[in-house]
């Protein structure tokens, strides 16, 4: 099963030339990075990310995180994937543009597995 990281490009560009993706600030601050599944990612990109370009959906396969990958509840109640520890590149399945449609929201692309 994917599940999903939005991310500015620079970030991911950055990650993708150390070899690492160690999170973003917001995940640096709350100590795992964030992640959405399938269903979860648009209301994720609502938001936290409304009207921010030039963002990237990151596609990670879950299965290859082992036990530092965690699924806890939100504060709504959803069960989330939350990282504790770096993002191994090799789990990365795909790399997307995320851009802002016409009508403002992100234009995701087929997330069908």
């Amino acid at each position: 099963m994917d599940i999903y990281k939005i991310c500015p490009r620079q970030l991911w560009r950055a990650a993708d030339e150390s070899g690492v993706f160690e999170g973003a600030p917001v995940d640096l601050s709350d100590g795992f990075i964030h992640f959405s599944t399938r269903e979860q990612v648009a209301e994720t990109a609502a938001r936290h990310f409304a009207g921010q370009d030039d963002l990237v959906l990151v596609a990670v396969d879950a299965g290859a995180l082992g036990a530092a990958l965690r699924w806890e509840p939100s504060r709504g109640g959803a069960s989330f994937p939350h990282l504790y520890g770096p993002l191994p590149l090799a789990a990365v399945r795909r790399v997307e543009a995320l851009p802002l449609g016409e009508d403002g929201r992100h234009a995701f692309p087929d997330l069908s597995e």
